[in-house]
C-alpha cells in the first residue's frame, strides 16, 4: 500500500510540473510564416537596412567639392582714427575661395564610397539568408522537442504494462519489491524528461521570437508532426561552384577589393597637388578707386617620403588583405558546403539504419521480453533496458532527421542558386 501511495504522490507531483511547463499550443506552426515574419521584422535586418541607407548617403558626400570659404575684413591706416575714405590704404575687403582637388581624386573617392555601399548591400543579402537559416534551425529544434514528447507518450503504455506485470508478480511472490520500484522509477524518469523537453520548448520559442522580431511571450504553437523530407540532388563540386557563383559574401568581398583598388589609385593621386582659387574685392571710397584681385594657392607635397609614399604602401597592403580575405572566404564556403553535404549523407545512412534495422528489431525484442517477463523467463532489468534502448533509437532517428534538415537549411543559405526538392513526409 505504501508503494501505491508514494507512486500516486510522485505522479501527481510530476503532472503538476508538466502542467506548469506545458504551454497552450496552437497547431501547425508554419516555417514559411516564421521566415516571412523574420525578414520583415527582424531588428538585425532592419538595422542593416539603415546601415545601407547611410552608406548610400555617403556617396555624394565623397564626390562633393570642399566647402567654399568667404573672407571679409577691414584695413585701416594709423591708430588714431577711423580713416576709411580719407587714406588710400583704408578699405573694406571681401573675398571668396574654392579648393579644387587634382583631377580624378573626387571620382575615386566617390567610387570608394559606391563600392562600400554595394558591399553592404551584398552583406545584407547574406544576412537575410543567414536569418532564414537560423529560423529554420530553431524551427527544427522545436519540432524535435515536440517529437520527443510524442515518443515518450507513445511508449508510456509499455512502462505501464511492465509496472502492472511487476505488481502482479510481486503480489503473488514471484518477483521482488525491487522490480516494482524499478518499473515505477522508469515512469518517473519519463515524466522528468517530458518536463525537461517542455522547458526546452519554451527556450526555443523565446529564441525564435527574438529572431523573428516578435514581442511578448505568447506560445508559438508546434510544427506539424511530420515535416517534408527534402532531397539535395547535386554533387559536392556542383554545389561548391554554385555557392561561389551566387554567394553574397563573395560579391561583398569583390566589392571590397574594388574599393581597396580605388584607394590605391587615390593614394597615388596624392602625389599631385590640389589648388584653390581666391577672389577678392577691396572697397574704398572718396577719390580712391575700388580694387579687386584674383589668386591661386597650390599645396606642394614635399613631404611625400613620410606622407604619400607610406599612404600608397598602406593602401596596397589593404588591397592585398582584401584579396586574401576573398580567398579565405572561398575556402570557407567550399568547406561549409562539403561539411553540410557529408552531414546530410551521414544522417541518411543513420536514419535508414534506425528505421529499417534497429527500431523494428528492438520493437520485436521488447514484445518478446514482455511476454517472457509475464511468464517469468525474463528479468525486469532486461525488459527495461530494451525499452529504453528502443526509445533511444527512436529519439536518435528524429535527432538525425533534425540535424539533416538543419544542414539542408545551411546548404540552401550557401548555395542559393540550387533548389532542393521535396521527397514527401518522412515517418
Amino acid at each position: 500500500m505504501w508503494m501505491s501511495s508514494n507512486y500516486l504522490k510522485f505522479t501527481a507531483y510530476f503532472q503538476i510540473l508538466l502542467l506548469l511547463a506545458a504551454p497552450v499550443l496552437a497547431q501547425d506552426l508554419k516555417l514559411e510564416d516564421l521566415v516571412g515574419e523574420a525578414l520583415k521584422n527582424s531588428p538585425e535586418i532592419r538595422a542593416f537596412q539603415s546601415r545601407i541607407e547611410a552608406a548610400i548617403h555617403r556617396i555624394p558626400q565623397a564626390k562633393s567639392l570642399p566647402d567654399p570659404q568667404l573672407t571679409f575684413g577691414y584695413q585701416n591706416e594709423g591708430f588714431d582714427r577711423y580713416s576709411y575714405g580719407e587714406e588710400q590704404g583704408s578699405q573694406w575687403m571681401f573675398g571668396a575661395s574654392q579648393q579644387f582637388l587634382f583631377p580624378g581624386k573626387r571620382a575615386l573617392k566617390g567610387e570608394m564610397a559606391a563600392r562600400d555601399a554595394e558591399s553592404q548591400e551584398a552583406m545584407y543579402e547574406l544576412l537575410k539568408l543567414k536569418t532564414v537559416s537560423r529560423v529554420t534551425e530553431l524551427y527544427y529544434d522545436l519540432f524535435l522537442a515536440h517529437k520527443n514528447i510524442d515518443l515518450l507518450k507513445n511508449r508510456e503504455d509499455i512502462f505501464i504494462r511492465i509496472e502492472d506485470q511487476a505488481l502482479a508478480r510481486y503480489s503473488t511472490g514471484k518477483a521482488m519489491q525491487q522490480e516494482v520500484l524499478m518499473a515505477q522509477t522508469e515512469k518517473y524518469m519519463l515524466l522528468e524528461k517530458e518536463a525537461m523537453y517542455r522547458q526546452k520548448i519554451q527556450s526555443l520559442e523565446a529564441m525564435l521570437r527574438a529572431t523573428v522580431g516578435r514581442q511578448g511571450g505568447a506560445p508559438l504553437g508546434r510544427p506539424p508532426e511530420n515535416l517534408p523530407y527534402r532531397l539535395f540532388l547535386h554533387d559536392a563540386d556542383t554545389a561548391v561552384q554554385t555557392a561561389l557563383q551566387y554567394s553574397p559574401e563573395i560579391k561583398s568581398r569583390n566589392k571590397m577589393i574594388d574599393a581597396a583598388d580605388a584607394r590605391v589609385m587615390l593614394a597615388k593621386k596624392e602625389y599631385f597637388p590640389d589648388f584653390s582659387v581666391n577672389a577678392g574685392y577691396f572697397n574704398r571710397t572718396g577719390i580712391y578707386k575700388d580694387m579687386w584681385g584674383l589668386a591661386s594657392t597650390i599645396n606642394i607635397p614635399i613631404y611625400f617620403k613620410t606622407k604619400q609614399e607610406p599612404a600608397v604602401l598602406e593602401a596596397k597592403a589593404a588591397l592585398a588583405q582584401a584579396r586574401q580575405e576573398l580567398e579565405a572566404t572561398k575556402l570557407m564556403i567550399d568547406a561549409a558546403v562539403r561539411d553540410n553535404l557529408s552531414m546530410v549523407k551521414s544522417a541518411d545512412k543513420l536514419m535508414d539504419l534506425y528505421k529499417n534495422g534497429l527500431i523494428p528489431r528492438n520493437a520485436q525484442d521488447v514484445e518478446s521480453a514482455l511476454s517472457g517477463y509475464a511468464t517469468g523467463k525474463t528479468e525486469a532489468i532486461v525488459i527495461l533496458s530494451r525499452v529504453k534502448a528502443l526509445l533511444e533509437y527512436e529519439n536518435q532517428y528524429w535527432a538525425q532527421f533534425t540535424e539533416r534538415e538543419k544542414a539542408m537549411a545551411r546548404l540552401h543559405a550557401i548555395t542559393q542558386g540550387l533548389e532542393e526538392t521535396s521527397g514527401g513526409a518522412k515517418k
